[in-house]
């Protein structure tokens, strides 16, 4: 369908008035973008028909989330089936910013720079769809000043360049405000995007005609285009070009003739009768994975969780073609790319295995937006680095999507490189996160444990947590619960019943079993806390007796909800060899042993 710039404008006029009838049922919400931004998005959905959350189809990412009442009125006037628009900011009504799981959609946006990693995953995985057959389709990003300040928006440009998407097309709402004022953008951000690998083009982001025609050259270009659209924050109001113009600084009644300003029946007959021609598509569900479990090879000599993980992924990967792989730079040191691993490469992107540079929080981010395209994926970095990460996590557990952080290097025992690099509060942190799932495996079985239930997951992101150290296997015994997240893994010799529990995770395991063996004590492996958790209090009861003490060369105050008493580190690390650093903040077995006898007595 083809629109003349007038039918444009009525268009555009309709979605500012719903946008501004919905911040004032709510008294709160952006007015600026909602004003300026308008025509853009209206350009956009009605040149791009297809914008859907079928994988394989258009996409259209608000990463300036705080235009969320401006998408809300498009959505709705395009034919989504959305709550009505008063509920906007109201419990049980429209959100704040966007979300996902909202029909029309695409992903949570809010926290600034978000929104445009996820579209650059987006793309990576239509262009990694297209490789396996599918068709061609394309990603668009509305994104503000505040996006292109944030680190992990430009690390992802980096990446988007690098990887030539030049099925990306991300539209910059440059109004030259953000809240403290003027915005305090590059100094000629256009020049940075042309150094990033990006085409340029610049338009008023009031005219139509140019909009469209940068779209046209933007569809044609052969690497992922940038398209400046100069815009007046809050056009239309009193405010307009001002700061204030970015919040709701104007009174309802201010507001109630913005509305009325806006209307327009022309608009929303014209919003309608695309909507009949072009009905938005229903949501297709996500590809499934095989789920045809691999076989983890026996191994009982000392060997570090992280080579465990890779002889694992080294027989998963064959079996699981949706599962995509890739590491901030550490692919050697995570075991994240193994010999069935195949690079994706700007020329071929049928592989399973992307090379993200030394960019974590980007690489979470992107690892969203790929598996909002239906991939399932995994990502490693070092513990210390999930710091990095932790907003795009956030992001993972908000919206439920099953990815997988491998993290390795994941206590003080890996020593020389000091306390910069050592984990210490990482594992309590990850912990507290709502809906993230955490392991901490001991041994083979946990280990295949953990990626087994990583990847049977459908709505909880996974952090792998794996050590560099080699150390001591001890063996899961027959008919042990693991999938409870925590069991017995060693009993006292004697076969009574021990007044005294150790619990443990990963590489403390073998440490808790030699104290266990000095004092008479049973040991409880816990590799996941979460877990656990979920499990009755008889099996709680039943495998925590007596005095129960945990031992983790991490945070301590987590652990007082299972434990009376906690061997841990409450402080940050040293430099040394791993062993002298491990048992100068105390984890020795016989310092332990005799700590807790003393305790005890």
């Amino acid at each position: 369908m083809k629109f003349t710039n007038e039918q444009l404008m009525q268009m555009s006029n309709a979605a500012r008035s719903g946008a501004v009838r919905a911040m004032r049922a709510a008294n709160s919400g952006h007015l600026g973008i909602a004003l300026d931004a308008a025509d853009i998005m209206t350009a956009i959905y009605t040149s791009i028909y297809a914008i859907h959350l079928n994988p394989g189809q258009d996409k259209f990412v608000l990463s300036a989330g705080h235009g969320s009442a401006l998408l809300y009125s498009v959505l709705k006037l395009r034919g989504y089936d959305l709550p009505g628009l008063e509920t906007f900011r109201k419990l049980g009504g429209l959100p704040g910013h966007p979300e996902y799981g909202i029909p029309g959609v695409e992903t949570t946006t809010g926290p600034l720079g978000q929104g445009v990693a996820n579209a650059v995953g987006m793309a990576l995985g239509a262009k990694m769809w297209e490789a396996r057959g599918r068709a061609t389709s394309r990603v668009y990003c509305l994104c503000s000043d505040g996006d292109l300040m944030e680190g992990v928006a430009q690390e992802a440009v980096a990446f988007a360049g690098i990887y030539r998407l030049n099925n990306l097309i991300l539209l910059w709402d440059d109004n030259g405000i953000s809240i403290d004022g003027k915005a305090l953008t590059d100094l000629d951000l256009p020049m940075r995007m042309r150094a990033a690998g990006w085409a340029v083009f610049k338009v008023n982001g009031h005219r139509f005609s140019e909009i469209n025609a940068a779209l046209d050259k933007a569809k044609k270009s052969a690497v992922p285009a940038f398209i400046q659209c100069v815009t007046t924050i809050g056009l239309g109001s009193d405010i307009a070009g001002e700061a204030l113009a970015h919040g709701l600084a104007l009174k309802d009644d201010q507001l109630a003739a913005l509305e009325r300003k806006f209307e327009s029946e022309e608009g929303k007959r014209l919003w309608v009768n695309l909507a009949v021609n072009y009905p938005p598509a229903v949501a297709a569900p996500r590809p499934q994975l095989n789920g045809t479990a691999a076989a983890m090879p026996s191994v009982m000599e000392q060997i570090s969780t992280r080579e465990l993980s890779g002889k694992y992924l080294e027989e998963l990967l064959p079996r699981e073609p949706l599962l995509i792989g890739g590491s901030a730079d550490l692919a050697e040191s995570t075991n994240t790319r193994v010999a069935s691993s195949r690079d994706i490469t700007p020329d071929d992107f049928s592989g399973n295995y992307i090379h993200f540079g030394v960019r974590e929080h980007s690489m979470a981010a992107i690892m969203n937006g790929l598996t909002l395209q239906g991939f399932r994926t995994y990502g490693g970095t070092f513990l210390i680095f999930s710091d990095y990460m932790r907003a795009a996590q956030r992001l993972s557990a908000l919206m439920e999507l099953p990815v997988v952080y491998v993290l390795t290097h994941d206590s003080i025992a890996l020593g020389e490189d000091g306390p910069t690099h050592q984990p210490v509060e990482q594992l309590a942190g990850l912990r507290l996160m709502p809906n993230m799932n955490v392991f901490r495996p001991c041994n083979g079985k946990e280990v295949k444990w953990a990626w087994d239930t990583a990847l049977a997951e459908a709505s909880h992101p996974t952090c792998i947590v794996l050590s560099r150290q080699k150390f001591e296997q001890v063996e899961t015994p027959a008919g042990s619960e693991i999938n409870r997240g925590a069991y017995i893994i060693h009993s006292p010799v004697t076969g009574r019943q021990s007044p005294i529990t150790l619990i443990a995770t990963g590489s403390e395991v073998p440490l808790a079993v030699a104290v266990a063996e000095k004092i008479g004590a049973s040991v409880v492996s816990m590799p996941s806390v979460e877990k656990f958790r979920l499990q009755d209090a008889e099996y709680k009861h039943r495998i925590l007796r007596g005095r129960v003490i945990a031992i983790e060369a991490g945070a301590t105050a987590g652990w007082y909800e299972f434990a009376d008493a906690v061997v841990g580190i409450d402080w940050f690390g040293a430099s040394g060899d791993g062993a002298s650093v491990y048992k100068h903040f105390g984890f020795d077995a016989y310092a332990i042993a005799e700590d807790i006898m003393k305790y005890i007595k």
